[in-house]
């Protein structure tokens, strides 16, 4: 890639790629605690990221409403009310535009323009950037908040460009789509298709779900929430986010402490229903015990119980086989408002993929393997994402000696403590490769609120080059894999290993350790003195190694 360094307009301190939770917490806290000239870019009009563009019918955050937002500010904690347990995707972005509103964080954001271009230039230590625009900016530090689950992942179905009717992926949903007596087809089970599914399963003429892969998957539990019991939790705020700092999965719940096979099968039993009654995938999946994900005698307990869930509920026996998973139920964990009672509509069918593979899309709708063609007037891919690293590939990122990120991941994204990787001086990741697998809100505020602190302590020491040793990231990829190894999540096919993408690599991308122990590493990084970093300065070009 060209260098930029002599066309560039305009330069900033830093710059942040991205305005859903992570860019605009990224932006406050450069601007507002380090005093920093920021500038923001978001491809979007507006702020929110991912819950910008994933409006699709039914959109829901699997945290509960308490605990999917900021804790930074107890004042906005206090002001910000809700309504019901868990939050709808519309409520999610009036939250994130009060909090850009609040912060005044927009005035430093320029909408409507796409990164297209981030490189490092070593000889004056800053980072180029290109927009769609042609525009041209520099920084000394890049922060890319760039989504966990942003990059839209279409499968490989011929024909696909063939059809006449209306087709939408869930992650670029447009307005004022309509139902109303409508063919509608669904490709894709996993927590978005679940969430599409049940939404307007009621609204259509005839709705034909396309299903791979069986879910384990149990009620949502969603409610209202009376002013009383919003109350009370303000009241415990304090509380709750000590315990979400200190938990495995950040939700606000108490995890269970409790091995399955410790209880009799009555009680195991009795335990389960009473989380199915509650509702919530991951209160369900680490609420009742401890083990569910590492011991394959717990997780089939826990799985068997789903099992017979399914067989009470849905009437067909054949629709009722199709959609029992027989796997490991060790994905993440998911949860619905209805999903297996879906099934037993007159106006919704279900097609196993797997038994009859889709073979084309055609003018009129899907055609399968065994020669019938299911007619449709919408198409809706609920085929999830190329997740983490994924809108990193669709950039081009180029760190030391013009390498891109591209070929520093051939062999699958890695990092140094989810926020940083060796060769791209200053770029600190939000929600990079191998950070913690949790409630993502409370991962970004620590990610950052750590990373600004690291700024803070080079800047301190006169120096503003900091990049992670190789050797450092090399170490936690290994400590990622052994740490994933020693769970049932690695068992499946699933996107949390990248095995939803043809030609991926198959690698660990997540830190599975759980948020406590993620954040004691990054502790014990900020209390060594950023021992496994190189910091050192553009001026006199000596490298420190901080110990």
């Amino acid at each position: 890639m060209e260098s930029l360094t002599q066309n560039t307009n305009f330069h900033f301190d830093a710059i942040v790629i991205g305005a859903g939770f992570g860019g605009l917490y990224s932006l406050y806290k450069l601007r507002n605690d380090l005093g920093l000239n920021v500038r923001g870019f978001e491809k979007g009009n507006g702020v929110g990221g991912t819950w910008y563009w994933n409006r699709y019918p039914g959109a829901l955050s699997d945290s509960e409403s308490f605990v999917y937002c900021y804790s930074f500010d107890k004042k906005l904690l206090q002001d910000w009310n809700f309504d019901t347990r868990y939050i709808r995707q519309p409520e999610v972005l009036t939250y994130l535009n009060h909090v850009a509103d609040r912060y005044n964080l927009r005035k430093d954001i320029e909408f409507n323009t796409d990164i297209t271009a981030a490189y490092y230039d070593e000889l004056h230590n800053i980072w180029e950037i290109r927009t769609d625009k042609g525009e041209q900016f520099t920084a000394t530090f890049l922060f890319t908040a760039l989504g966990l689950l942003a990059a839209a992942n279409y499968p490989n179905i011929k024909g696909r460009e063939t059809f006449k009717g209306e087709c939408y992926h869930t992650s670029a949903w447009p307005e004022h789509v309509t139902f109303d007596n409508k063919r509608v087809a669904v490709i894709g089970t996993g927590s978005t298709g679940v969430q599409v599914i049940t939404s307007i399963a009621p609204k259509v003429k005839h709705l034909t779900v396309f299903q791979r892969t069986p879910q384990y998957s149990v009620p949502v539990g969603q409610a209202p929430l009376s002013e009383e019991h919003v109350s009370q939790i303000k009241k415990d705020y304090d509380r709750t986010w000590e315990s979400v700092r200190n938990s495995l999965v950040a939700m606000g719940f108490e995890e269970s402490t409790t091995s399955a096979m410790t209880v009799s099968e009555e009680e195991r039993r009795d335990i389960y229903q009473k989380a199915w009654d509650a509702g919530g995938g991951f209160r369900f999946g680490f609420g009742t015990f401890c083990d569910t994900f590492t011991d394959p005698v717990a997780n089939e307990a826990a799985a068997s119980f789903i099992r017979s869930k399914i067989a009470n509920i849905v009437n067909d026996p054949e629709t009722a086989k199709k959609l029992t998973p027989y796997d490991l139920y060790a994905r993440r964990p998911l949860c619905d408002n209805g999903y297996y009672a879906t099934y037993n509509r007159k106006n919704v069918s279900l097609v196993d993929i797997k038994a009859t593979p889709i073979v084309e899309i055609t003018p009129m709708g899907i055609k399968t393997s065994d020669g019938i063609e299911h007619k449709v007037d919408l198409l809706i891919f609920a085929t999830g994402f190329d997740a983490v690293d994924g809108n990193y590939k669709r950039l081009d990122i180029r760190g030391r000696n013009g390498i891109s990120i591209k070929d520093h991941w051939k062999d699958g994204p890695t990092s140094y403590l989810g926020v940083t990787t060796a060769g791209f001086p200053n770029m600190f990741m939000v929600l990079g490769p191998n950070g913690p697998f949790s409630n993502l809100p409370p991962a970004i505020e620590l990610e950052i609120d750590w990373s600004i602190e690291l700024i803070r302590y080079a800047k301190q020491s006169g120096l503003d080059i900091i990049e992670p040793t190789r050797a450092a990231e090399n170490l936690w990829t290994v400590t990622c894999k052994e740490i994933a190894a020693q769970t049932l999540f690695s068992s499946p096919d699933s996107w949390i290993f990248g095995a939803n993408i043809p030609g991926k690599p198959r690698t660990v991308m997540f830190f599975l350790g759980g948020f406590s122990a993620f954040r004691q590493k990054l502790d014990e990084e900020a209390a060594g003195n950023y021992r496994n970093f190189v910091l050192s300065s553009k001026i006199n070009k000596t490298i420190s190694i901080a110990s």
